[in-house]
């Protein structure tokens, strides 16, 4: 049971750093530092849109407009960060 803690440990950090990406890629793209025509560019973006935007969508959903700022990743980290706390500091002991 503990390996599947871990694995569960692992997979959320992954997916941690993947929004991570995510987010800086979103910005390189708005400010035009990466080439949007670029093939490369677009099969890293598209692949970030779908790995990221299923967890994404349903919290912006609840937040106010807050104009060009989306604060959406930073609530799915915490999320996370929140989960994984759990998974380590609860789940795990308890299964010891």
């Amino acid at each position: 049971m503990l390996a599947l803690i871990q694995t569960l440990v692992l997979a959320i950090d992954i997916y941690w750093w993947l929004i991570i990406l995510a987010a800086v890629f979103s910005w390189l793209y708005a400010f035009n530092v990466v080439n949007p025509r670029n093939q490369f560019v677009g099969m890293v973006s598209d692949a970030l849109f779908r790995i990221t935007e299923p967890a994404l969508r349903p919290i912006r959903r609840f937040l106010p407009d807050l104009g060009g700022i989306d604060i959406s990743p930073i609530i799915l980290l915490l999320l996370l960060f929140f989960v994984r706390q759990f998974l380590l500091t609860s789940v795990a002991p308890a299964l010891m």
